[in-house]
């Protein structure tokens, strides 16, 4: 429509001015002598044919522009055609990329009593935004005792913005007991952000004898420059159900609740100390063990953070 009007126009145009000038030729033949009027049909002859070039020009050039515009069109549905067949894939753009990140956390804590107690957790995972492996190794050794290990493996999958489903196994060696030392657990859970910025870890375990419990570790950091971090945390267990030969009492088991205080020199180099307070409820009376009770204490100590 925009590109016809303009053609119509100027053919009007063209013809409107042709008649006008034929008309004030043939009036101004009857009063002219020969010479003139042979001259005045060669130049009315002159003006029609400029007219007939000028319609033959601007029905050429709407001819190009209906042209043009039918290429572009046809171009524009092949692009979308292509486009349809032949996907674009972002996924490298947003989220798509395979990294790898892993943590190792090493403290050295001391009671009131002046038992000291060192204990090892590292973190690693690989993946992408939606799909991850997660690997979780913790060492927990008391003074003069042997150490308790357990190793946790995790396939992890995007549920939400914030949030991780998680699935594994946990494998597990308690060099106190005497009998079943080595035991493996089921594991499910969550990992991810809860509200007010506080990272969180829950997962159930499922083990023999009935082995039913429920672990819940969360965080978040504090900024007091860019540099110097508050770190609370909270560490919980909680058992759901045991009948092992080295039951612990059901209900709430352990509970640490601490203050880190860190400085990063960089972003892989993080020293810190730290302060915190835990309870431990106690074992049931088995035939394997004596009843024990609760204990409650206060720890202090420093540490080192890698993260590379």
């Amino acid at each position: 429509m925009h590109i016809i009007k303009p053609c119509t126009y100027t053919v009007l145009s063209l013809a409107l001015a042709s008649v006008t000038q034929m008309t004030m030729a043939q009036d101004a033949n009857h009063s002219m002598p020969m010479s003139a009027q042979h001259e005045s049909h060669s130049s009315l002859d002159s003006s029609h044919q400029e007219m007939q070039t000028g319609i033959e020009s601007s029905q050429i050039e709407h001819a190009e522009h209906a042209e043009h515009a039918e290429h572009a069109n046809a171009s524009s549905i092949a692009s979308r055609t292509t486009s349809a067949q032949h996907p674009v894939d972002h996924k490298r753009e947003h989220g798509g990329q395979i990294y790898q990140a892993t943590e190792i956390d090493n403290r050295w804590l001391n009671n009131a009593d002046g038992r000291g107690r060192l204990k090892t957790e590292i973190e690693s995972r690989i993946g992408t935004d939606e799909n991850k492996l997660f690997i979780k190794l913790h060492a927990d050794k008391a003074e003069s005792q042997d150490a308790d290990y357990a190793a946790q493996v995790m396939y992890s999958r995007m549920i939400s913005d914030f949030w991780d489903a998680q699935i594994g196994a946990r494998y597990r060696v308690d060099e106190h007991q005497v009998t079943d030392k080595e035991q493996l657990d089921a594991v499910v859970g969550l990992h991810g952000l809860a509200p007010y910025f506080f990272e969180t870890d829950a997962y159930l375990y499922l083990g023999a004898d009935k082995q039913v419990s429920f672990s819940l570790e969360t965080e978040r950091d504090l900024l007091l420059t860019q540099k110097l971090i508050l770190k609370p945390y909270l560490n919980l267990d909680v058992v759901l159900s045991d009948d092992s030969a080295y039951a612990q009492k059901t209900g709430l088991s352990s509970v640490w609740l601490g203050l880190e205080t860190r400085y990063e020199i960089n972003k892989k180099l993080m020293p810190f100390i730290d302060v915190a307070y835990s309870y431990e409820k106690g074992n049931q009376h088995t035939a394997w063990q004596a009843e024990n009770g609760s204990e409650k204490q206060w720890w202090y100590g420093a540490g080192v953070r890698l993260k590379f």
